[in-house]
């Protein structure tokens, strides 16, 4: 049994150490893959390792080569730019000149226009039949008549100039010696107005209601007429009788060639008609003017030629004093006699 068991123990040892020795074979097998594998894969990570560096010195490079284009880049855009304005300038300036172009090519065309008239109308001429040189000639020979006659009528215009200063220089003749004989009428016509003023002042005595002023007789209407009345008093009537016989007196004195007229103008006062007055006269005007008219009726009734006589009415447009009191009405309420030329 022992020697059994020694025996199996014995013939277990050898397979063991075959075991063992083959699992031994095996691993140094798996360690030479092992190390053959890591020595292939060192290899090949160094090699890789390599070409990372050659990348990376490429990628610096390309990189390098990129920021050196970039500033390129830069330096043309801005090239770019600058050569763009010059673009645009060199376009406006042949814009500028293509105008410059078309004015000289508006201006050829109309030079070879006018060219090409002028040598229409040489070879016009060039053509001109003897007809036409005929009808040429006549026309030129009219046209020296036309002058002759234009000639002869400058003679003419200015025989007639010569004779209109000689005439002009006699209207200044005529028109000084009328303005002389003028001035002599109304030096006589003066001189029969101041007969007149005196003849009448002392035929009318030193009354206070009847005053000279200028070239003027005024006469107080109160001194003639009622209140709002146009109708003369007896007492007025007195007063005109001097007037009229006055200017009887003077009148053959008169030159014949003086156109006098003694000329009577009424006035009134401002105050307003009262409803009696407004029943007869409409206004002041027409209670003045009537009163005029009733002055000249009366001296035509005493033999003062009607032609010699002239009524207006003023109303009371021209006062010869202000305010509104008595004495100022009555000044104002006045006719005036005034000798003078028509």
């Amino acid at each position: 049994m022992a020697r059994r068991r020694i025996r199996a123990e014995a013939n277990i040892w050898p397979g063991f150490v075959d075991g063992l020795s083959t699992l031994l074979l095996v691993l140094m097998f798996v360690l030479s893959i092992f190390v053959v594998a890591q020595f292939y894969l060192g290899d090949r990570l160094q090699t890789v390792k390599d070409e990372l560096a050659s990348k990376d010195d490429e990628l610096a490079r390309l990189i390098a080569q990129i920021n050196s284009l970039n500033d390129q880049l830069g330096l043309a855009q801005t090239e770019r730019d600058r050569l763009q304005a010059q673009v645009l300038s060199l376009e406006d300036t042949i814009a500028q000149k293509d105008e410059e172009l078309a004015g000289l090519a508006a201006a050829l065309a109309t030079s070879q226009a006018a060219v090409a008239a002028s040598a229409e109308e040489l070879e016009a001429e060039k053509a001109l039949s003897e007809e036409q040189k005929s009808e040429i000639a006549t026309l030129n020979a009219q046209i020296a008549a036309l002058r002759r006659q234009l000639a002869s009528l400058q003679e003419a215009l200015d025989a007639a100039e010569a004779k209109d200063r000689e005439q002009q220089a006699q209207i200044e003749n005529l028109s000084q010696r009328l303005n002389a004989a003028l001035a002599r009428k109304v030096q006589e016509l003066q001189e029969v107005r101041s007969r007149f003023f005196e003849a009448l002042r002392e035929a009318l005595g030193d009354r206070t209601d009847i005053r000279v002023v200028g070239d003027r007789f005024i006469f107080e209407s109160d001194i003639l007429f009622g209140s709002c009345s146009a109708t003369l008093g007896e007492a007025g009537k007195i007063e005109l009788d001097k007037l009229a016989s006055a200017l009887l007196d003077i009148q053959d004195d008169i030159p014949s060639e003086v156109n006098w007229v003694l000329r009577v103008d009424g006035h009134a006062d401002q105050s307003p008609l009262g409803p009696s007055c407004r029943a007869l006269f409409d206004s002041n005007l027409e209670l003045s003017a009537q009163r005029a008219i009733s002055v000249v009726e009366y001296l035509t009734s005493r033999g003062v030629p009607e032609r010699r006589l002239l009524a207006t009415g003023s109303g009371a447009s021209s006062p010869i004093v202000s305010g509104y009191s008595a004495a100022a009405l009555a000044q104002n309420r006045r006719i005036e006699f005034k000798l003078t030329e028509r």
